[in-house]
């Protein structure tokens, strides 16, 4: 199985980090809310004993990252709260990378705006195979009917 991609990072004025959503769009880690728990995932003994399971969630109310337009569009379509978890790996860190860009590509595709339909026609010879196939079809059926006695 590929792993997964790293979410793209970018190092903010302080030491922290920030979580790249889109072109426009960056969150700040101090945003999204981490936390590590026992893992039911790869690791034999090793997951009984080590917190590797990573669950990251984001507060879509609290956020001063996302503008109004954008706050409103993710509630309509992911709801107050975005939570990705993460238990595929043995690391815990390796496993924090996953959640972060599981929970980046949930927030993405919650503002991902849909390309709207443009309203076309049926094309003149598209019509014309239309008719042609319901003559054909009309036409197999009559053969099928038994003869009429005149």
């Amino acid at each position: 199985m590929p792993a997964a991609p790293t979410p793209p990072t970018e190092p903010e004025d302080g030491a922290g980090k920030r979580l790249r959503i889109n072109r426009e769009l960056t969150i700040p880690r101090a945003e999204i809310e981490l936390r590590a728990s026992r893992s039911s995932g790869p690791g034999g003994q090793h997951a009984n004993v080590t917190a590797s399971r990573v669950e990251a969630s984001f507060d879509v109310l609290a956020s001063a990252s996302l503008s109004e337009a954008q706050r409103a569009r993710v509630l309509a379509r992911a709801g107050p709260r975005l939570v990705a978890i993460a238990q595929d790996e043995r690391s815990q860190a390796r496993n924090r990378e996953l959640a972060l860009a599981r929970l980046g590509e949930r927030l993405a595709q919650a503002l991902a705006v849909p390309k709207r339909r443009r309203a076309t026609r049926p094309t003149t010879a598209s019509r014309e195979r239309r008719l042609a196939s319901k003559r054909r079809a009309t036409e197999r059926k009559r053969e099928r009917r038994p003869p009429e006695d005149t």
